[in-house]
Order: C-alpha cells, then sequence, then structure tokens
C-alpha cells in the first residue's frame, strides 16, 4: 500500500477528491429535466395528482373549477364544498439541494471515518521519523 509523504499530501488529495465529486453532482443535478407543477384534486376521501401544463405553468390555475373541468370519476357525487385542492412544484431547486447536501454530508462522514485511523497512522509515523533540521520545531532559549 502507498502511503503519502505527508498529511498535506492527504488532505490535497481528499480536497481534491471531494471537489470532483461536487463538480460531477452538481452537473448531474443541472441537466435535470424541468420542474413540473401539479394539482392535487382532492374529492371526499380520494384525490388525484394532475400536471398543469399551460406555458408557463402557475398554481393560481390549481382551483375547484381546474378539478371539475378534469371531470375526474372522484368528483361525480361531490358537491363543491367537499372538494379541495393543493398545488405543488416536483423536482424544485429547493429540493435537489437539500438532496445535494444531505449526500455530500453523508460521503463526508463516512470518508472521515474511513480515513481517521488510517492519517492517525500516517500522522504518528510522520512526527517520528528523521527530519531534517530545518523541518525540526525546538523551544526557544529562555521559554
Amino acid at each position: 500500500m502507498l502511503l503519502p509523504s505527508s498529511p498535506s499530501h492527504t488532505l490535497l488529495t481528499l480536497s481534491l477528491l471531494l471537489s470532483l465529486l461536487f463538480i460531477t453532482l452538481t452537473k448531474a443535478s443541472s441537466s435535470t429535466t424541468p420542474t413540473s407543477i401539479f394539482c392535487k384534486c382532492t374529492c371526499g376521501q380520494n384525490s388525484t395528482l394532475i400536471p398543469i401544463t399551460t406555458s408557463p405553468p402557475s398554481c393560481s390555475e390549481c382551483n375547484r373549477q381546474f378539478c371539475l373541468k378534469q371531470h375526474l370519476p372522484i368528483c361525480h357525487d361531490v358537491g363543491d364544498d367537499d372538494i379541495f385542492t393543493t398545488c405543488f412544484q416536483r423536482d424544485s431547486a429547493k429540493d435537489q439541494a437539500v438532496v445535494f447536501i444531505f449526500i455530500v454530508a453523508t460521503v463526508g462522514l463516512l470518508g472521515y471515518a474511513g480515513l481517521r485511523g488510517w492519517v492517525g497512522e500516517v500522522v504518528k509515523r510522520w512526527r517520528g521519523s528523521d527530519r531534517t533540521a530545518g523541518e525540526r520545531y525546538e523551544a526557544l532559549p529562555g521559554a
């Protein structure tokens, strides 16, 4: 197994790997499909999701009349007072950011847990190895 010559080499390698991971995930999340807006029509106890297809999609269209115009079978025997609507956006930037931060934090913690013992051994070897006088730290006289 190859060991790096110094802890700074290890930190540099780790930071390069994390940077590569960040760039890869950023490119992957930016190339996803555009967000979609859905209207959830709830008629009594049943509900269904309907994509809003107008251009540009707007939550102002998600109302009781919108659900009634869809001629949903779940809304036939229901009065107007029992129809509820909810508009929501799927795959928004906020959702993607939360997932991305979770993945990065998890990978970072797993990497730290996996490398913690190995880095400790490398640091002990580096501190105990013979170094030149220029690398040695000595107390100042009189201190």
